[in-house]
């Protein structure tokens, strides 16, 4: 039996290969260096047959130096936190590629001085919501909470809230330890289902830094509850500062009981948070809206400046309102009958290739803390229970879900120009046809 670890070439020898020249300006020398080290093991070890090895580590190369990667989100929730909530627009990548060399994010040209950071970004956050005299922008939505109540209310003061709202956010963070650590004070109003405007009135007093109202987005409370507007906390004299969560700038007519930033200025909030990465549609940003003498405390507290985003963020989300329509909005306002056609186009062709697929309508639903309880009728290409892993584990990865022991892959996240991503990723599971 011949010894194939005589047969395996010297790792110099095979970096030197010009074929690999390439994706070692592509991903470095390390990470080729190491993929030439596996697969000279491999061939060593017998589980390879020796050959080209070049061709066989580029192979299996990666596509990036990073070890994220890229999902078909069809799971029917448009967005999905655990696969980074909303997907940008072409915009908002094209000015992210823009922005990844030097820049002048705090630069002014013209006068060769240092300028505001993130001018151009604060500037479209304040067009798309005229209702606001004034923006700020932080790395996440818990982030603005954090510094509004700090800057507002930090070393004792008191931020008066309903029960009713005080919510987990996720992953076992609460907003009471939210707020707690920022040294401010809470003082709970209400019950878990009814606040009165004169619960919130008998807490009203001289340590009052805020009022605090925050949308419970990731659950619909009903039945027997009662709570109050803005327009009445905004006349208790304190500010109020409202916390919207999924990032809606104006109404929309899809989402009626979704609050949003320019109804809630309107009505007499002094400061509004949201998240830029949820219906916003942008990257994961926290967004603050309000007065002018709010804002500015807050943009010049000390904590802002650890929780500054940076130039990559700001382009995005620059992009993302003044761009054109996101992927977020397009999936919200998708029509049924369209996603219908292409689930029975999809189910038709692969039941021409021999899988047990076929459409079935279903319901998606926004997640990402946003519009909890609306439901979106969507469409799905059903198949067996046994796809869904398998789905996961190719490339590109499909994320579907389970759903009375079939495997749905629900369209109403997925981007009609990936209906052949998801058309390829099944067939590559179908056993060869028989010669």
């Amino acid at each position: 039996m011949p010894d194939h670890r005589r047969e395996v070439p010297r790792t110099d020898a095979v970096l030197a290969d010009p074929r690999l020249g390439p994706h070692v300006q592509r991903l470095g020398r390390a990470l080729v260096k190491a993929a030439i080290l596996r697969e000279q093991q491999a061939v060593r070890e017998g589980r390879r047959e020796p050959g080209d090895l070049v061709a066989e580590v580029v192979a299996a190369l990666p596509e990036s130096v990073s070890s994220l990667l890229p999902v078909v989100n069809a799971t029917g929730v448009l967005l999905h936190t655990n696969l980074g909530r909303a997907v940008l627009s072409p915009a908002a990548v094209a000015g992210i590629a823009a922005a990844a060399g030097t820049t002048d994010v705090e630069f002014d040209l013209t006068t060769g001085e240092r300028a505001r950071r993130g001018r151009g970004a604060m500037a479209a956050l304040a067009q798309a919501v005229p209702a606001a005299q004034a923006v700020h922008v932080v790395n996440n939505g818990a982030a603005a909470l954090v510094l509004a109540a700090t800057a507002l209310a930090g070393g004792g003061g008191e931020i008066v809230i309903s029960r009713g709202e005080m919510v987990e956010i996720g992953d076992g963070f609460r907003l009471p330890d939210l707020m707690a650590s920022t040294g401010a004070r809470l003082r709970e109003v209400g019950t878990t289902n009814r606040t009165t405007l004169a619960d919130y009135a008998g807490a009203v007093g001289p340590d009052t830094a805020m009022v605090l109202k925050v949308h419970p987005s990731n659950f619909v409370l009903t039945g027997f509850t009662a709570g109050v507007g803005v327009s009445e906390l905004a006349r208790l004299g304190p500010p109020v500062l409202v916390d919207i969560g999924s990032g809606l700038l104006a109404p929309h007519p899809l989402l009626p009981d979704e609050p949003d930033a320019a109804s809630a200025l309107r009505a007499g909030a002094a400061l509004v948070s949201a998240s830029g990465d949820k219906l916003l549609g942008g990257p994961q940003a926290g967004l603050l809206l309000g007065s002018a003498q709010v804002v500015e405390r807050l943009r010049r507290h000390p904590l802002a400046r650890a929780l500054r985003v940076d130039k990559l963020t700001l382009a995005a989300l620059e992009a993302t309102l003044l761009g054109p329509t996101v992927p977020v909005i397009a999936s919200l306002t998708a029509s049924v009958s369209g996603l219908r056609r292409r689930a029975e186009q999809l189910a038709r062709l692969l039941s021409a290739d021999g899988a047990d697929a076929r459409a079935v309508e279903c319901v998606a639903a926004v997640g990402g803390g946003g519009a909890p309880g609306v439901e979106l009728p969507s469409a799905a290409v059903s198949l067996p229970a046994s796809y869904a892993r398998q789905l996961r584990l190719g490339r590109p990865a499909v994320v579907g879900r389970l759903e009375h022991g079939r495997c749905l892959l629900d369209l109403r996240a997925v981007a009609e120009a990936d209906d052949q991503l998801l058309l390829q990723a099944v067939r590559s599971l179908l056993p060869e046809p028989a010669p």
